[in-house]
């Protein structure tokens, strides 16, 4: 079916009287207060972004109006303001939202202004990070079409965008899995200052996925109400029948500059200036109800007063609102997370046979998936045959909860990320667990996406709550070298709004594993992989266990020097106490478990005890988490300590892959023991 064979539903002829009403008062109402921003920002009441629409009228009301609330999932981008309009916010919640109150519906003034969403109608909040919404739209169509529902997942997008990797990553995922998403392109030539043949060779950019088998690509005059319509009705409708993906890309002019931090007047002639004023699509709508005699100029002229006597109501409503309270930032960072009733502290008292880490985990994953049926999980060779991720972890669980619990997802760590974003979307019982990447030092392409994900709860105002678990085999001692032997958590534990736990035996990994996958919001699991079939990690393994957050686990009693640690080398630390122990030192080893939350008190609890504590861990000293760890102990019990803080930890380089070179970055239990020895002499 080519462009010309859709059905054309809407004409200025064919419309209804009222229908065409409805859409002179969004089109007016709309223009009112893009052309209206700027203003409030020159009077320092706000809206200190604002990115003008103007030029893009036609398409994004018909997004709007084709945008079901509560049953289709709709992803604006920073443009769409008569988007968001259309869809049915009204004008004194998009003036909340560009002057940043409290009271406003898309953030509470948390986002940029032009940042418009309504999460409780499925309006999402996304980031400023442009086009990364599209995976996440992806993920949620995933949802929709697992579940049976009779719906679309919509993203709004500028044409720039699709320059973006994670785009392309989105549309392939989309079209691979056959999946009811309209990616709605607003082509206006521009990203902010750069021309669109500077990023594409295609001069319509849509056609850039023409070999996409599933993918059907719509284009229409994005300035045209009628056009924009029937386009916008016929990709639904193909997206629902067909479950399959649609370009939906719209032809438009941007009258304006980019934004109100730009100056198109520095990079844009006067005569293409004058040629986008020509083609407003407001004017050409109001000359067209007025050439065909659907109104008359007086009845347009009364709905223009009706226009304004709107707006000035809701800039009215608008400044008396209040404004964010500083005390509300610490707020909706980090959901409240499931507590442990018959464990409180992670610890047990159970007997039988001991377990490796890789089966605790194994077992562990397929009890939760039994629990609740919505629970899914994928990552990079995660189901095929026999083989259940790179190292087996979860092995056999696609024969038991089937493909579409379980699944392979394509070699991009940004899709497998953004997706388990989109699909808890749909709804808060789902829980989504992904291998993030094969090995942890490959999770960097995702990072993006798990920044974007870690403030989406704070963003919404605590609205969304993205229900992921991210597992990364992490760590070396295999002999790995770089980008199989890396560690992250000393650079992730500076982003807030994730929770971040690396256990060190069997017990443990069950046990935080299952608290992670039943708590709200997205938790780092870092998996020490060189653990998973060492018989020293094996312990006894409740089939019940949980261990909350926050709770760090003495390993060994002792009252010379502490030793805090988590990871590999907590069982170096225990190797090195034991020596030590034989030669009349008591050491007390201490395992964090959790590194974000700390548990705070157990840490000042061992320093009392002390006096002395040397801190030990797998990821580099510079740069480390251990460097968080010695800074809370100086703030908040330097009085007990009779020695400074020390750390062990790699050197300052990569990891090298000859195990010579190895031994020599890493730490090992002859270097601890050395720090212990050097430590009590102080």
């Amino acid at each position: 079916m080519t462009d010309k064979d859709i059905p054309k539903i809407y004409s200025i002829k064919k419309t209804p009287k009222e229908t065409l009403e409805k859409w002179f008062r969004l089109l007016s109402v709309g223009r009112a207060i893009d052309d209206k921003a700027p203003n409030y920002l020159k009077q320092a009441i706000g809206w200190s972004y604002h990115a003008p629409y103007a030029g893009h009228d036609g398409i994004q009301l018909a997004v709007g109006q084709v945008f079901e609330k509560n049953k289709d999932h709709l992803f604006l981008y920073y443009r769409e303001m008569l988007t968001a309009l259309s869809a049915g916010m009204t004008a004194e919640e998009i003036i909340l939202n560009g002057i940043s109150k409290a009271t406003d519906p898309s953030s509470g003034g948390r986002h940029m202004s032009n940042h418009l969403a309504k999460p409780e109608w499925n309006i999402h909040s996304v980031s400023s990070s442009t086009g990364n919404h599209t995976l996440h739209a992806v993920g949620t169509a995933r949802a929709i079409k697992y579940y049976g529902e009779k719906a679309v997942s919509i993203s709004g997008q500028g044409e720039s965008s699709v320059s973006e990797g994670y785009v392309y990553e989105a549309i392939n995922g989309a079209d691979k899995e056959e999946l009811p998403v309209i990616f709605v392109i607003q082509d206006n030539g521009y990203g902010i200052s750069v021309p669109k043949k500077d990023q594409t060779a295609q001069r319509k950019v849509a056609n850039n996925f023409k070999g996409f088998k599933n993918l059907r690509i719509i284009h229409c005059n994005g300035k045209d109400v009628f056009d924009s319509m029937n386009a916008m009705e016929e990709a639904k409708k193909y997206a629902i029948e067909e479950s399959k993906p649609v370009i939906v890309q719209a032809n438009c002019v941007r009258m304006h500059s980019h934004s109100n931090s730009d100056d198109h007047l520095l990079y844009r002639s006067q005569s293409e200036r004058n040629y986008v004023e020509e083609y407003d699509p407001l004017a050409k709508f109001k000359r067209l109800l007025i050439r065909y005699k659907r109104f008359t100029e007086e009845e347009i002229q009364t709905l223009e007063e009706d226009t304004k006597k709107t707006i000035k109501a809701a800039h009215k409503a608008a400044m008396s609102a209040p404004d964010p309270a500083p005390e509300s930032v610490l707020d909706f960072v980090v959901p409240e997370p499931y507590v442990s009733q018959k464990y409180p502290d992670g610890l047990h008292n159970a007997e039988g046979e001991k377990k490796k880490m890789i089966t605790a985990l194994n077992e562990t994953l397929k009890a939760e998936f039994r629990e609740n049926p919505d629970t899914f999980i994928w990552g990079q060779d995660m189901a095929n045959k026999d083989k259940g991720g790179i190292f087996n972890v979860s092995k056999g669980m696609q024969q038991e909860f089937g493909a579409e619990r379980v699944f392979n997802a394509p070699i991009a760590e940004d899709f497998i990320v953004g997706t388990a974003n989109g699909m808890s979307r749909y709804n808060e019982k789902i829980r989504v667990v992904v291998e993030g990447a094969e090995f942890a030092d490959y999770f960097w392409p995702a990072m993006e996406q798990y920044v974007d994900t870690s403030h989406d709860y704070w963003r919404s105002n605590g609205k969304f709550s993205p229900n992921v678990t991210i597992r990364l085999a992490s760590g070396g001692y295999i002999g790995g070298g770089m980008y199989h032997s890396q560690n992250l958590e000393g650079s992730l534990a500076a982003i807030p709004g994730v929770r971040i736990v690396y256990p060190s035996f069997a017990d443990d990994a069950a046990g935080l594993l299952r608290t992670s996958i039943r708590s709200k919001g997205m938790t780092m699991f870092m998996e020490p992989k060189a653990l998973y079939q060492a018989p020293q990690a094996a312990t006894i393994v409740p089939d019940d266990f949980e261990v909350p957050f926050g709770k760090a686990r003495i390993r060994k009693e002792g009252a010379d020097i502490s030793i805090i640690t988590y990871g590999n080398t907590t069982h170096l630390s225990l190797q090195a106490a034991e020596k030590l122990q034989e030669e009349g030192l008591s050491v007390e080893v201490l395992d964090l478990r959790s590194l974000v939350p700390m548990d705070e008190e157990a840490i000042i609890k061992t320093v009392k005890k002390t006096n002395k504590v040397l801190i030990v861990h797998e990821d580099k000293v510079h740069g480390g988490f251990g460097g968080e760890v010695a800074s809370f102990i100086m703030e908040n019990a330097f009085e007990y300590l009779d020695a400074p803080v020390r750390r062990v930890g790699s050197t300052f380089t990569p990891v090298g892959f000859n195990r010579i070179l190895e031994k020599a970055i890493l730490p090992n239990t002859e270097k601890i023991y050395n720090a212990v020895k050097e430590l009590v002499k102080y």
